[in-house]
């Protein structure tokens, strides 16, 4: 490789392959459950079609196509009248019978796309496609990593999951683009109730990446077909959250950078991403289409949706929900953001919203709630069915029968961490609001015990206003409101 070329500026190509559990009750060509038991044994949520026993027919699964209809809708993508399941020939320990029933020419979606931001820069990715599959078993490598495993071991128990994969053009330009198109993708896939991010493995990204010369690249970003073709990628599998794409992509970007630095070429292959070490490791040569020897799936009649699709409802959006929030109750751009992050927290700002101000309920839903529980790393979901203690606090609080103060600081932080109701935090911490007769009586002792502070106050030290309000509030226990007892202060002081 010439000087010139070693030096040459790049531009970052990447395209994904985005492994999507679909929440079905079977799996996608059995009756097997995809709903681990408590400590189930290895190899026992089997039978013997997800096993690929001779003899063994698939029946599929209706609810993964309605949720696959679902998905194409959601991208806006062409779902063709007819759509056909094949086998992908290859060999994995994990692969029970040495093929993958997936769909390869005729895929459920065709030709969607996605729009993602990133900072304040819109961009549109381009889905080529998302088809319908089944999921492999899973390998536990015993000891340490793939590389240092003293054994490794297989479990069958996953092995017929419903599986859809949505595959991107290669569209994005680094790694952060990659991380904020999961973040919108997993968003949309909660929205339409086909997707639990919760579970153990229920995303995961293949990424194919490489650099394009600059001079490639035309002057409105796309890059030939032929351009792509002349340069060689890397396959990064094993990724499994958006923090973990970014992070891997970001390495294998400087990884492939200092390669051509040193005059060197990329070498065509699949790479695992080792989270715990932080960097891809070469793991075999990147397979061709022509390996796969694809072939139809005798055992399946073709699948014809056309009429079916126009009959399966899809619920509204989130960009869509973010901007009825906007126009409905006023909110800002981060506000509604927040608001719309997953489903239920937009159903529950919608119910707290019908009782109270749009302005009060979104300060609670979205500030004080949400930061307490991304504090402890909840969710949500991790309260759902408290959420009507949650409705009671904000009621408390909008009737002045609680401080905001107290509320914010003590009585919703002691729900979360002790699983308690408002009432009994409020009875065992006596944070009732306190009378007037007590913040006046709390605010004459102020006045009459800290002269110093007074005659600051009337030489315009402003500081001594707040020293005095922090000295009744310890009086009342912090149940008197902090601006009403502020005013008292002065309205005693300016006397």
């Amino acid at each position: 490789m010439s000087t010139q070329a070693a030096t040459e500026e790049r531009t970052v190509v990447i395209g994904l392959e985005v492994h999507v559990q679909l929440e079905t009750d079977t799996k996608i060509f059995c009756g097997c459950s995809t709903e681990p038991e408590e400590d189930e044994e290895p190899n026992t949520r089997t039978c013997p079609t997800c096993l690929g026993l001779p003899g063994a027919l698939p029946v599929l699964n209706e609810a993964a196509v309605e949720a696959a209809v679902k998905v194409g809708k959601a991208i806006d993508a062409d779902i063709p009248e007819t759509t056909t399941f094949h086998r992908k020939n290859y060999y994995y320990p994990d692969l029970p019978k040495n093929f993958q029933l997936t769909q390869y020419d005729a895929p459920i979606c065709q030709s969607g796309e996605l729009e993602v931001r990133v900072g304040d820069e819109a961009r549109t990715i381009g889905i080529t496609r998302a088809h319908l599959e089944e999921d492999p078993g899973s390998l536990q490598h015993a000891g340490g990593s793939i590389e240092s495993a003293t054994h490794t071991l297989v479990n069958y128990n996953r092995a017929g999951t419903p599986l859809m994969e949505i595959v991107t053009e290669p569209d994005f330009r680094s790694p952060a683009e990659t991380r904020a198109f999961l973040a919108k993708l997993e968003e949309v896939l909660e929205y339409l109730g086909v997707f639990d991010p919760t579970r153990d493995g229920s995303l995961r990204v293949d990424a194919n990446v490489s650099l394009v010369p600059d001079s490639a690249v035309a002057d409105d970003g796309t890059i030939t077909g032929d351009a792509l073709a002349d340069v060689n990628r890397a396959e990064v599998k094993n990724i499994s959250s958006h923090k973990g794409a970014e992070q891997a992509l970001a390495y294998e970007v400087t990884r492939q950078e200092n390669v051509l630095r040193r005059g060197r070429e990329i070498e065509q292959e699949t790479r695992h991403w080792d989270e715990a070490r932080g960097v891809t490791v070469s793991m075999r040569s990147k397979e061709a289409e022509k390996d796969y020897r694809y072939f139809r799936e005798a055992d399946l009649p073709a699948l014809e949706v056309s009429d079916w699709k126009e009959q399966i409802p899809i619920p509204e959006l989130p960009d869509a929900r973010r901007e009825r929030f906007r126009e409905a109750y006023g909110l800002d751009r981060e506000s509604a953001s927040k608001l719309t992050s997953t489903k239920a927290v937009a159903d529950f700002f919608e119910d707290v919203a019908e009782s109270f101000d749009p302005e009060l309920a979104a300060t609670w839903v979205a500030d004080n709630l949400l930061g307490e529980l991304n504090y402890r790393e909840m969710s949500i979901t991790d309260v759902e069915d408290r959420l009507d203690e949650f409705t009671r606090l904000i009621e408390l609080v909008a009737a002045e029968e609680l401080t905001v103060k107290n509320a914010e600081e003590v009585v919703l932080r002691e729900m979360l961490d002790e699983g308690e109701d408002p009432e009994t935090v409020i009875e065992r911490e006596g944070l009732g609001v306190a009378g007037s007769g007590e913040v006046e009586a709390a605010v004459a002792a102020a006045i009459d015990g800290n002269p110093d502070a007074v005659d600051d106050y009337h030489d315009g030290d402003e500081s001594a206003i707040n020293f005095l309000v922090g000295q009744v509030m310890q009086a009342t226990g912090g149940s008197a409101d902090p601006g009403e007892v502020n005013g008292l202060l002065r309205e005693e002081l300016d006397e």
